[in-house]
């Protein structure tokens, strides 16, 4: 089951609405959804889920490039939602690219200072379901997406996919908001 919803910061705080992405084929069309909800440039956060599997963030700033998180590439891939935010700038290839340069992507999900599972990088490829590209496994994107709105790096990484969205919404003050859209 899938969840979406765009949070929309305001002079009076946050501001939540669901929405549909049954018309959104691409990120600049999300992007275009999450601008419209803001009437002056400000912050906009468009939250994804797919329950128990991934989440994804994207912010949008004005008309600043979206910025993109994903909890798991892996199972994003092979979500429809999932793969409008699995770019190729994201995924580390250049568009027409079948396979993305592995060894550019950071998605073991290691943190500064812990060592690396040494086991084969075969083991967290997998393919995704409409393309038939190869995806790894892990969080993959902006990991500082949210660190101005009190959510660093190393809360990011260990949220939980269950209940991330609302862990994130809790922090930046907007969990009643979040919860009435829900």
């Amino acid at each position: 089951m899938y969840f979406a919803a765009l949070l929309a910061r305001t002079e009076d705080g946050w501001e939540a609405s669901d929405t549909e992405l049954d018309d959104v084929e691409t990120l600049s069309d999300l992007a275009d959804l999450a601008r419209e909800a803001s009437t002056e440039d400000d912050t906009v956060l468009v939250l994804i889920e797919q329950e128990d599997a991934w989440f994804g963030v994207v912010r949008v700033d004005g008309e600043d490039d979206p910025r993109i998180y994903v909890s798991d590439a892996a199972a994003a891939a092979r979500s429809s939602y999932g793969e409008i935010l699995l770019t190729d700038e994201l995924l580390g290839r250049e568009p027409g690219d079948d396979v993305p340069d592995l060894d550019s992507l950071d998605l073991d999900g290691t943190e500064d200072g812990e060592p690396e599972n040494d086991s084969d990088d075969d083991d967290d490829v997998v393919g995704g379901a409409a393309s038939g590209e190869a995806v790894l496994s892990g969080p993959i994107g902006d990991r500082e997406i949210l660190a101005d709105l009190g959510v660093d790096e190393k809360e990011l990484l260990i949220l939980d996919s269950n209940d991330a969205l609302n862990e994130i919404a809790e922090v930046l003050g907007a969990a009643e908001v979040l919860e009435t859209v829900r």
